[in-house]
């Protein structure tokens, strides 16, 4: 492996102007579960790394009447133990206690996996759930994206070179609102996502549906909302016929982005039970135990 540069940012703008200093090809550097890997396979992939793991700012967790910003090199585990995540999306928590090992929680960011953007991200499909934004920094100034469309595919995002993604943000959801995440993986526990699940809902004083967000993971090149799906329980009643339904629009979706696969003979059923657990989850707790 060739010699690599190491330099600490005290500031984001610092970490900004070190980022696009000429002559040198720099990445950020935060937790380094994911950098760590990219480097091992690609040594040239960048000549220097900026530090910005010891960035007040970039750790905090803040609530701003509806709106919760977290801070880009905030760890999975601040993430999960935080109280206003836990109160306001508890989706996201279930996710990031979901990532790897203690020690990967305890490193790795959420701002780092979704830039990464890898298609097994276990924080992405309940981002985009959430219908997060992403901020991003750059020498010209911040821009903003939906976290939907800053990730354009596995690995790729919109991102310039010499950006940093500083903070994610989202909307608390509406009072009534319930969500949940579900993950298989090959194992219990410090498993690779084969597919993910993430559901927002909720339902009026009729019991009748009125709001629904369906997202997955790895079962799509990008990962967005499944529109079809949530259409088709607005107005409805809760039932196991309901959400069998909307299952199958979920699994027909993803033939339809993804085309068929070696793994769809396994992915199209596992799917389809995993969206129907998971809208019982949200629409009928009580039944399916809590979410």
């Amino acid at each position: 492996m060739t010699e690599l540069q190491y330099v600490r940012a005290t500031g984001i703008d610092e970490a900004v102007a070190l980022l696009n200093e000429p002559g040198l090809k720099s990445r950020p550097l935060a937790g380094s579960t994911d950098l760590a890997l990219l480097l091992r396979e690609n040594p040239s992939l960048c000549d220097r790394v900026v530090d910005i793991s010891l960035i007040p700012q970039m750790h905090r967790i803040s609530r701003e009447a509806d709106i919760v910003t977290i801070g880009a090199a905030a760890s999975f585990y601040e993430v999960l133990a935080n109280p206003i995540v836990q109160q306001t999306a508890a989706l996201l928590a279930q996710a990031c206690h979901q990532v790897g090992a203690v020690q990967v929680r305890n490193m790795g960011t959420v701002g780092g996996n979704v830039a990464n953007a890898a298609a097994c991200a276990d924080s992405l499909p309940a981002l985009v759930c959430l219908d997060a934004l992403a901020h991003v920094r750059t020498s010209e100034g911040e821009r903003t994206w939906p976290v939907a469309e800053l990730v354009v595919k596995p690995n790729r995002t919109l991102i310039p070179p010499g950006g940093l993604l500083v903070a994610l943000s989202y909307r608390v959801p509406p009072e009534g609102s319930r969500g949940t995440f579900l993950k298989l993986g090959r194992r219990n526990a410090m498993a690779i996502s084969r597919l993910t699940v993430a559901v927002i809902g909720r339902r009026d004083g009729s019991g009748k549906i009125t709001e629904a967000r369906i997202v997955t993971g790895s079962a799509t090149p990008q990962i967005v909302r499944i529109a079809p799906a949530e259409a088709a329980l607005l107005g409805q009643k809760p039932s196991p016929e309901l959400y069998a339904t909307t299952a199958r629009l979920v699994a027909d979706e993803m033939i339809r982005l993804s085309g068929r696969r070696w793994s769809t003979e396994f992915k199209e059923p596992v799917l389809i039970a995993m969206v129907s657990r998971a809208l019982a989850h949200v629409f009928e707790p009580g039944k399916a135990g809590a979410a």
